[in-house]
């Protein structure tokens, strides 16, 4: 009997019991700290829900940032040798409280940080049945209605992007969502990839990013074999937006040094400054050169569930693949990407696989021979959730109000003297303070230091904001 089923289980007689193990103790088995009944289940699930809203009334009214350091909390775990039980109330309470210690809290009114929203009621909701029923995604035989969900969620998506043809799959995130994009270029490119890697191409292949773009690039062609001398760089055009004569040029150059064109990676949303890079005309590019254009709109994908905000991703339905992640702009719980492309089939031909073990009646359908992952968390249930309580329109009021609050800010700060150096749509605020003000990393380390807000220096345009 598998050892979560509640039937109370004999301690087995001394005279029986192997060498190696011992008799339960008096009372209930160790394993019902494990698996407690319903109505410990019930009374904890209370608990959790009372300590968590206390928390969060805690870090709205106080510090953004953790108020203990790495090597505190390495001191506070001291306690735990485990070689003792305690109630699972009082571990939980105790996790709580360090969390609210010991993390950066996205979540608070004042985070100005980086791209991690604070997450939706119904994601937050969503994981909490994703953990009770733990389904494995690796195929929709044992899975059939997770992986029919993501697979809907995907199609409405694609619909948004205007793909008439489209495929994909969730991810952990961006990174993973980006390397599936190479894997499925370099299979495209040459189908002996896959048994080849690298040796099959005839001359050395070239991806083309932005300079402003996440650098994840660079440990991507490092893991799929091609090296990371194999990104190229491309200039911006004093914008923060990849330049498109300086990409051109690049690829030009290449060409004639006897390179191979094999992928063209468009930004909309770069991490710095949530700038959106030329799309049409890298896929203009792209087509002239034979290369499969990539658009990497990991924060400003979102953009797509406003009818407003669409239009800024123009010439996406053009793109041979896109990555979307849902725990930034979307505001689920972290670890939610998505991967889409125009071409079904090659998903299919970059990560094929076949084990007995494996139940498959039609491969298209099933995650494992279509993505990096095997076992599969359930990721997509926190997005099906939220937009199914919030529609397109309530996601439409969330993204354009965030849009509107940044040209709020950026007001406040021109009429105090700032200067505000990108020009993003996608509610990203780049700005530098008036002349004769402490430099801006000094600005921010007292802004985070002080614990009322939080904020981020970066670097845009070679200067810092």
């Amino acid at each position: 009997m598998p050892p979560n089923r509640r039937a109370r289980a004999r301690p087995i007689p001394e005279d029986q019991t192997p060498g190696r193990l011992r008799r339960w103790p008096e009372g209930l088995p160790p394993e019902s700290h494990l698996f407690p009944g319903q109505a410990e289940r019930r009374a904890t699930g209370s608990r959790l829900t009372a300590l968590l809203e206390t928390a969060r009334a805690r870090i709205a009214a106080g510090p953004v940032g953790a108020t203990v350091s790495f090597d505190d909390a390495l001191g506070r775990l001291r306690r735990w040798d485990f070689r003792s039980s305690s109630p699972l109330q009082d571990v939980l309470a105790w996790v709580v409280e360090q969390m609210a210690d010991g993390v950066v809290h996205v979540d608070h009114p004042r985070y100005f940080g980086l791209f991690n929203p604070t997450p939706s009621f119904p994601a937050q909701c969503a994981e909490q049945v994703v953990a009770a029923f733990n389904p494995q995604l690796a195929t929709h035989v044992t899975s059939p209605f997770p992986v029919a969900v993501e697979a809907h969620l995907i199609r409405r998506i694609a619909d948004r992007a205007g793909f008439a043809t489209a495929a994909g799959h969730f991810t952990t995130g961006g990174s993973e969502a980006n390397a599936t994009a190479m894997i499925c270029a370099l299979t495209h490119a040459d189908q002996a990839f896959g048994e080849r890697g690298a040796r099959a191409f005839a001359r050395p292949p070239a991806v083309y990013v932005s300079a402003a773009a996440h650098l994840a690039w660079l440990k991507i062609a490092h893991q799929v074999g091609i090296g990371r001398s194999a990104v190229r760089l491309i200039a911006t055009d004093g914008t923060g937006r990849m330049d498109a004569a300086a990409l051109a040029g690049q690829i030009a150059a290449d060409q004639e040094a006897g390179i191979m064109p094999v992928m063209i990676v468009s930004t909309a949303g770069t991490t710095g400054a949530g700038m959106i890079d030329p799309i049409e005309a890298c896929t203009g590019l792209a087509r002239r050169h034979g290369a499969w254009h990539h658009v990497d709109a990991a924060w400003g994908g979102a953009a797509l569930f406003s009818d407003r905000l669409r239009p800024l991703l123009d010439g996406l339905a053009s793109a041979d693949s896109v990555t979307i992640d849902a725990h930034k702009w979307l505001a689920t719980t972290m670890g939610c990407g998505i991967f889409l492309t125009a071409h079904p089939g090659v998903q299919n031909q970059a990560f094929h696989a076949s084990m007995p073990c494996m139940p498959s009646a039609a491969g298209e359908l099933d995650p494992y021979v279509n993505s990096l992952q095997w076992s599969r968390r359930f990721l997509g249930l926190r997005l099906f959730v939220a937009l199914a309580c919030s529609g397109w329109d309530g996601y439409a009021c969330y993204l354009e109000r965030a849009v509107e609050l940044a040209a709020t800010l950026a007001a406040m700060l021109r009429a105090q003297g700032w200067s505000i150096v990108n020009r993003s749509e996608l509610a990203v605020l780049c700005a530098r303070p008036p002349a004769g003000s402490a430099p801006v990393a000094a600005l921010c380390a007292a802004v985070v230091q002080g614990g009322q807000a939080w904020v981020s220096p970066v670097a845009f345009e070679g200067e810092t904001a």
